[in-house]
């Protein structure tokens, strides 16, 4: 997923409360500070700050120009030492990263990848990744979120210099959705509103295609749960939260 009109609203938008509860599901998970972690799709680097200024070591990946950028302005104003690499993370075995403790990927990343072969492809990478013993921690939104809860989600946002309005529809592939964004941003040179539409897709599996994915690419000890690990999931679960093995 390619942020660019959407970056900066993305951020202004995030529920805080949301950074705080993804930061104890990994330190519930990964106990130990002297961690290294990598965190894919990092987005504006809330998450990978808070976990730093916890104490672990923290590189954040991502494809967005646009959000490293902010992740680094973040980085700065807290007086944070944060690593931020640009990559793709279907090109992870090209980067020429070295092992990592603890590999985190968050806010359904995922499901922006276009299909099952890719989600594999990039977990198999994440695996190499990964020293001996290391663990792998993910969420994505579930089949129950794509199929019952999206189709015909709205939401609106206005401010003095922008308008923001998110429709969602369900897409062609099963378990998918297109989200169509429209912005209206204040262009300050002649006083006038200018129109900015970006369309972004999700698609989910079910939980028994992700296990499968995982076990293929060499993962044990597979672990799946709701409410950032607190929970267990049920038919109306919206979002899978999973933790793995190398």
């Amino acid at each position: 997923m390619i942020y660019t009109t959407f970056s900066k609203l993305y951020d202004q938008l995030m529920d805080p409360d949301l950074y705080d509860s993804w930061q104890t599901f990994v330190e519930a998970q990964v106990p130990n500070k002297k961690t290294e972690i990598l965190e894919l799709a990092c987005g504006a680097g809330q998450l990978a700050i808070a976990l730093t200024q916890s104490g672990y070591s923290v590189v954040g990946l991502d494809l967005s120009e646009e959000m490293l950028s902010i992740a680094d302005q973040h980085a700065q104003d807290t007086n944070v030492s944060l690593p931020l690499l640009q990559g793709d993370m279907m090109d992870l075995e090209d980067l020429e990263l070295p092992q990592f403790d603890a590999v985190t990927c968050f806010a359904d990343s995922f499901c922006y990848l276009p299909d099952a072969q890719s989600v594999g492809k990039v977990f198999k990478s994440i695996h190499g990744l990964l020293r001996t013993d290391g663990r792998f921690i993910f969420d994505v939104i579930s089949t129950h979120q794509t199929d019952d809860i999206y189709p015909g989600y709205m939401y609106n946002y206005q401010d003095d210099s922008q308008a923001f309005l998110w429709s969602t529809f369900q897409d062609e592939q099963p378990h998918s959705v297109v989200h169509e964004l429209t912005f209206f941003v204040k262009n300050e040179s002649n006083d006038q509103f200018e129109k900015i539409t970006e369309d972004h897709h999700e698609r989910t599996y079910s939980v028994e295609t992700y296990t499968e994915l995982l076990k293929n690419a060499g993962f044990k000890n597979i672990q799946v749960s709701a409410d950032f690990g607190t929970s267990k999931i049920d038919d109306k679960t919206t979002r899978l939260f999973f933790v793995c093995d190398k």
